[in-house]
């Protein structure tokens, strides 16, 4: 009977090349964990940043509105709501060239309270554009302003925004 032969090595003669391999692939398996986590570490941040500022977007939002139906209120002669974050003594009624919301959101502090400027700028308007001017003025229909500023949260704020828009009664 003729059995085949097996070789077998001794101990002393293994390399171990397996055991080289597999910790070159375990040391490539940490670094793509560590990858990973560091990109959902920065994705978490940027998530963060976008939240903080569509809140402080909605919060400035939100003033522009309630300052629209303020003066909604003042031109009907009622009394605005107790919430409303102007009053008549506020509307500036001057033509001021000189005015620049953009300046104006930018030297207001992030820390600061909750802010809005109102301008009536019917009187102010002169030659063609899309808003019927130089047609005669309404004075039923005054047209206004309003440059808001808001921030995230009041309390330790990160983001904030400035609304500037023009209002038509």
């Amino acid at each position: 009977m003729n059995r085949s032969s097996r070789t077998f090595t001794a101990p002393g003669q293994q390399r171990g090349a397996v055991l080289y391999v597999a910790l070159i692939m375990l040391i490539l398996l940490a670094l793509i964990g560590i990858a990973g986590m560091q990109v959902a570490g920065m994705q978490e941040k940027m998530a963060a940043n976008y939240r903080a500022t569509n809140t402080a977007f909605q919060a400035t939002e939100s003033m522009t509105r309630r300052t629209e139906h303020a003066i909604e209120a003042i031109a009907n002669r009622t009394s605005p709501a107790s919430d409303a974050p102007i009053s008549a003594s506020n509307i500036a009624l001057n033509c001021d060239d000189g005015y620049d919301p953009v300046d104006w959101g930018r030297k207001k502090s992030i820390t600061g309270a909750d802010a809005v400027n109102v301008r009536r700028i019917d009187s102010c308007i002169i030659g063609g554009g899309s808003l019927g001017m130089g047609k005669a003025l309404d004075p039923t229909a005054p047209i206004y302003q309003i440059t808001s500023f808001a921030t995230d949260v009041p309390a330790g704020p990160s983001s904030s925004a400035v609304i500037d828009t023009v209002f038509k009664l």
